[in-house]
């Protein structure tokens, strides 16, 4: 992660102002959709939508053919990972999340989607550890600090 820009948001996940967090993490998500351009960002669109008309199948082909084309296209994998995780499928949700972690190791959804795939499965170890890396990316994340203790409580 050698972009000072790239840097600088993820310092900023940390602040205390609500504001300056707010703003790191759409300044994020706007990059990470918009990594592939255009064209890239169309697809993830296209995607969702066909998620929004209830065709998974066809919203998967789409993703899938996505990753294939541009394998370092972080959020294609991400997205991915959500409708597996969706679906119920959690081992290739956490598959598509370690691609994305491969690519994007700050990419906090991916490392939140890899806690919530763990404790589906009952994994409760390793949700902790996935929980707690998305905390250190972002420390005033509640959802992660309350999912630990849930997984906690199961152990």
């Amino acid at each position: 992660m050698h972009d000072p820009a790239i840097e600088a948001l993820v310092e900023a996940l940390k602040s205390d102002d609500p504001g300056t967090r707010e703003m790191a993490t759409q300044e994020l998500w706007r990059r990470w959709f918009t990594q592939k351009g255009a064209y890239g960002f169309t697809l993830l669109q296209r995607s969702q939508d066909l998620i929004d008309q209830g065709d998974v199948g066809q919203a998967e082909a789409v993703l899938t053919e996505l990753v294939d084309h541009q394998p370092d296209f972080a959020e294609a994998w991400n997205r991915r990972a959500v409708l597996y995780y969706t679906l119920g499928d959690y081992g290739r949700a956490l598959a598509d999340c370690d691609r994305v972690v491969a690519l994007v190791p700050y990419h906090f959804g991916a490392l939140h989607g890899m806690g919530l795939c763990h404790m589906a499965l009952g994994h409760y170890h390793e949700a902790i550890a996935a929980f707690r890396r998305a905390s250190a990316v972002q420390p005033h994340a509640l959802a992660n600090q309350r999912l630990i203790l849930e997984c906690t409580a199961q152990l």
